[in-house]
């Protein structure tokens, strides 16, 4: 099937372009959060498979990558807090807004569980699931030749190339997206934090994640260096309000040769993993929602703009 394509347009600072997979008597709408410099189109198998157990999919791509990239990234100012704080919130305002009367499910990968954990949104969710999502300090990283490739693109190659380009060429790199220079700027100064941006006072991410209190189902996997269980820790301490399912994955228990940081969305996982997680979304539709009808009420009743 081809999905519906949508557009939200937020102010003058670009446009989130996404994507509706839908199917008739859908039992909730889950909308799927990407990691930073991957598009859309990464997710569509996994956002197929969440189709076929009967559940409604929303994709999309942050301002400035994929197809909700403009003709020029120069002009276009975006941070790495914007995507988490707006783009987010923008994209479960919209599916509130088109299934009024379905639950609403998440799934972040990467930065996408850093937006769940911090969107004030978030408690509108039945549950939520963040997979390989981890404080991302330069010094946590597992083996030496990968801290140091991240340290020179960090703290090296990024300022050069965004004060000469105007944005970060994250394609030529094999980053990913080509990047916004301020959501560049903003992460690679994130990394050099010992502890990544708890200690940007300008996120107030503590106060903000103890504001989360619905059921989360958190993920990592043994041969993941950059989410290992230490950054994965820093992370969600500060969830100390929200209903934690912890499970750290080795490669081996699940008959496969590699996971790491993307290989949970790769179709060799369709088998192995996305039953764990499909399965997990299932069972929180059979839970009693434990929010009050007021914060979904309350929810629905912003408008975001098509």
């Amino acid at each position: 099937m081809h999905p519906e394509q949508f557009h939200i347009t937020l102010s003058a600072h670009g446009k989130i372009e996404g994507s509706l997979w839908a199917t008739n008597g859908a039992r909730a709408v889950v909308l799927l959060h990407p990691g930073t410099a991957v598009t859309q189109r990464y997710y569509e198998p996994f956002a197929r498979y969440l189709l076929e157990l009967g559940l409604n999919v929303v994709t999309y791509d942050y301002r400035g990558t994929g197809r909700s990239r403009p003709a020029n990234l120069r002009g276009l100012t975006v941070s790495m807090s914007d995507w988490m704080n707006d783009d987010v919130g923008a994209v479960t305002r919209w599916a509130a807004a088109r299934f009024p009367d379905l639950p609403m499910l998440a799934v972040g990968h990467s930065l996408g569980g850093h937006a769940l954990a911090l969107s004030e949104d978030t408690n509108s969710l039945r549950a939520a699931v963040l997979v390989a999502s981890h404080a991302g300090v330069t010094a946590s990283i597992r083996g030496v030749a990968e801290r140091i490739k991240v340290w020179i693109i960090m703290r090296v190659l990024a300022p050069l190339l965004c004060a000469v380009l105007g944005y970060m060429p994250g394609r030529k790199l094999g980053l990913g997206e080509d990047l916004p220079r301020d959501v560049m700027l903003q992460w690679s100064h994130w990394t050099t934090l010992p502890r990544y941006f708890f200690d940007d006072p300008t996120m107030d991410a503590e106060r903000r994640m103890a504001r989360v209190r619905i059921p989360l189902l958190v993920l990592g996997f043994d041969d993941d260096p950059w989410a290992n269980p230490d950054a994965i820790s820093m992370l969600i301490a500060p969830l100390t309000n929200a209903k934690i399912e912890r499970h750290q994955i080795a490669p081996r228990d699940a008959n496969m040769q590699v996971i790491g940081h993307m290989g949970f969305f790769r179709k060799r996982s369709a088998e192995r993993l996305w039953p764990q997680i499909g399965s997990w979304l299932l069972d929180q539709l059979n839970h009693v929602d434990s929010q009050p009808a007021s914060v979904a009420g309350d929810l629905r009743t912003k408008q975001g703009t098509k």
